[in-house]
Formats: C-alpha cells, sequence, structure tokens
C-alpha cells in the first residue's frame, strides 16, 4: 500500500494543494465530527485533484460533491471521510467498494486496509480510475468494470464492504460475500430520501445502524431496475419543509439530523413557543460562533423541465445576530440549484440573503425553470455566517 503521501517522490513542499488539504481537514472535516486521526491522515495525503475533470480543479478541495461525467459525481470530502471513519478500517482488512467513480474513496482507503477491490459500472469511469491509481502507485487497489449489485465472488469473502450509490434494498450478492462478523456501509432508500446505515452481518443477517441522512447518485444496473419507489418529477415538493416531522429516539449515531432533510451540520428542530406567533410546533434552527463554519441542511428533488416551466420557491425565517462569513455568499438563505440529466448546473436562485436581527417574515419569488432541469439540491442555513437563523414553511410549488 502507499505511504500516506500525495505523489510519489514529490514532497509536500513541492505540492502546491497541501495547504488547501490542510485547511480542509481542519476547518471542514475534523470540526464535523470526524476524529479518527488515521482517516484524517489519509484525507489529508491523498491527491483529490488528480481524481476530479481539469474544468473542477480549482474546486477540488472545497468540501462539496463534484460532476465527473456519465451522470457521476465525486463525493464530497467530508462524506468520503465520514464513511470510511464508519467503516472502521483495520490494516489486516479486505475491502470492497461498489461504485469507484473516480477513484478517490479507493485511494483513501488504501492506506488503511490491506486491499481494496473496487467496481464501477460505467466503463469509462472505471478505465479512467483505473489510470489514475495506476499512476498514483495505489499497488493494493484492485480495479474491475461491471455491475456492483453483483459484487466480486472470486475475491469474497471481504471483512468490509463499502457501497458509494444507493440501491432501494441491500444486494444480496453483497451480503453472501461478506464475511460472518463483517461489516457493510451503505446508503439505502428511496432515489432522493436515503439513510446512510452500517451493518454487521450476524448468522447470515445484516443487522442495521443508522447513521445519518444521506444523498448518493442510484445504483444502477440490476439494482434499479428492480427499483419498486421512483420520484414524481412532475409534482415537486419539498420533504418536512415545515420541520413537524421529529427525528425518533433510538437512531443510532445519527447527529444533526431533521428527517427528509440530509447532511445537516450545526442545526435542530426548535419547539415553537407563545413568542413564535405564526408557526407550527416546531422549526429549523442554525447556530454558529466560528466564521467560516458549515451550518445547513440539504434536500434533493426531482423536477421535470420539460413538464414544469415556472415554481414558486417560499419560505418563512428568523434571524438574530447575524453577521456575514469570510466569503461573499456566507450569509442564511433559501437556495435552490438546478441541474440538466448529466448533473451540469443549470443555475442557483435564493430567498435573500439575510441579515442582522429580525422577527419572522415571509419570502417568495418565481424561478423559471429551465426545459432540461431534472433534479435540484435545496440548501437552507447560515453557510458560514455567524450568529441564529431559523427556518420554516419552506415550499417549492409548481405555478400553472
Amino acid at each position: 500500500m502507499p505511504s500516506l503521501i500525495f505523489i510519489p517522490g514529490e514532497s509536500r513542499a513541492d505540492d502546491p494543494y497541501a495547504q488547501l488539504r490542510d485547511q480542509l481537514v481542519q476547518e471542514r472535516i475534523a470540526t464535523a465530527g470526524v476524529t479518527d486521526s488515521r482517516v484524517l491522515e489519509a484525507i489529508r495525503s491523498t491527491p483529490r485533484h488528480e481524481f476530479v475533470p481539469a474544468s473542477e480543479r480549482r474546486r477540488a478541495y472545497y468540501d462539496m460533491a463534484l460532476p465527473i461525467g456519465h451522470s457521476q459525481t465525486i463525493s464530497s470530502p467530508f462524506i468520503v471521510a465520514m464513511m470510511t471513519e464508519a467503516l472502521q478500517p483495520e490494516t489486516t482488512d479486505k475491502v470492497l467498494e461498489i461504485g469507484t467513480g473516480s477513484g478517490y474513496q479507493a485511494a483513501v482507503l488504501s492506506p488503511l486496509v490491506e486491499h481494496v477491490y473496487t467496481i464501477e459500472i460505467v466503463p469509462e469511469l472505471g478505465e479512467r480510475a483505473a489510470d489514475v491509481l495506476a499512476k498514483l502507485d495505489y499497488e493494493n487497489v484492485s480495479t474491475r468494470v461491471g455491475d456492483g449489485f453483483l459484487g466480486w465472488p472470486n475475491a469474497a469473502p471481504f471483512d468490509k464492504i463499502i457501497v458509494t450509490c444507493s440501491p432501494e434494498s441491500v444486494p444480496q450478492p453483497l451480503i453472501d460475500q461478506l464475511r460472518e462478523g463483517g461489516m457493510m456501509i451503505i446508503p439505502v432508500g428511496e432515489r432522493y430520501q436515503q439513510t446512510m446505515y452500517r451493518m454487521i452481518k450476524k448468522d447470515g443477517k445484516l443487522e442495521r445502524q443508522p447513521l445519518r441522512p444521506t444523498l448518493f447518485v442510484p445504483m444502477t444496473g440490476e439494482a434499479e431496475d428492480s427499483r419498486q419507489l421512483q420520484p414524481d418529477p412532475k409534482n415537486p415538493q419539498v420533504i418536512n419543509g415545515d420541520f413537524e416531522q421529529m427525528a425518533e429516539e433510538g437512531d443510532g449515531e445519527m447527529v444533526d439530523v431533521v428527517p427528509g432533510w440530509y447532511y445537516g451540520r450545526q442545526v435542530r428542530q426548535v419547539t415553537a413557543t407563545s413568542n413564535d406567533r405564526g408557526q407550527g410546533k416546531h422549526f429549523a434552527r442554525f447556530e454558529n460562533i466560528t466564521p467560516g463554519r458549515n451550518s445547513h441542511l440539504l434536500q434533493g428533488i426531482a423536477i421535470d423541465g420539460r413538464e414544469i416551466s415556472m415554481i414558486r420557491l417560499s419560505g418563512q425565517v428568523r434571524t438574530v445576530n447575524v453577521e456575514k462569513g469570510p466569503t461573499p455568499d456566507a450569509l442564511p438563505m433559501v437556495a435552490i440549484s438546478l441541474y440538466n440529466e448529466t448533473r451540469q448546473d443549470l443555475g442557483t436562485f435564493w430567498l435573500g440573503p439575510f441579515r442582522g436581527t429580525r422577527d419572522w417574515r415571509p419570502s417568495s419569488r418565481l424561478i423559471r425553470i429551465p426545459p432540461t432541469t431534472h433534479e435540484a439540491i435545496l440548501r437552507i442555513g447560515l453557510f458560514g455566517a455567524t450568529g441564529q437563523a431559523d427556518f420554516d414553511d419552506v415550499k417549492i410549488e409548481p405555478v400553472k
């Protein structure tokens, strides 16, 4: 396995991205709850810029997912770190990864385990990832192009399995190929409503522990063909936009959890008091004291731009002592980004931004939807600002 350096033969002093990786780990990943020092060092020592297209290289060390072509993305560094830590990697582990994508997750795992076997269903992505991993001397990573639903029978059993795409339910071949007592980290659920699970195989069956809501691209191939519940892009709507649905007790290690939303940071659901006039029983509250630190919620939504030409985005917002963060857009807002079928960005629209101290106030705007729109990401939060921001009644309504 490679040592924890960026590019063989190149020192950190020669690496123009070293400082950006250090900053990413210190400000975005460690502060978000990843504590395993080996995992943090693996993120700090893996050249993410080598695994993204040249057009995205300037954003390689932003804590965000990026398009890599063929309707696929490279996961955000925090999600890669979180999943890697949840997998509890040991140096003796033989690990199967489903969904090679760019190869970045396999590269992060490489110095932490004995061997990584990784499968990608899109030939162009699998071949490109294999070339990058070979160029960077990740000798303990084996790649294959194929349907991850079927696993890698010839290399089984595996101590650990990590799945970086989402099926509706766990494929039986993966259960069969996990050794007794082995662990699987996998996002499972509907297309835009998923939960990341840690699963342990006991007596041939999986015991599951929810970790956090999440959003991954679907597992294609046989897994997608057998999906029972499909999104309704002709009727886009926000799930739990009134925040009345609360997280259930006994949800394991899940933190910053708001049902229907994912990637929560520094957020909690608050029970309304008599001072919260006009609201329901609950709303979402974001609080941050460190400029630039993430505090937000996200939600994926299917939208068919061929059927819907305009939507109304609305919500209610209250702020207390909000001050702008270190970037121009580091202020509270309700933002929606639109994407086409290949996940190209079609534009971002927002309510706000909101500053200072203001009581509850409704905001809304009409947004024209491009015909090529396939899906959207809705974002609410402080986005690096400091202070407190409360959100309620967040809605998307098609306009006829």
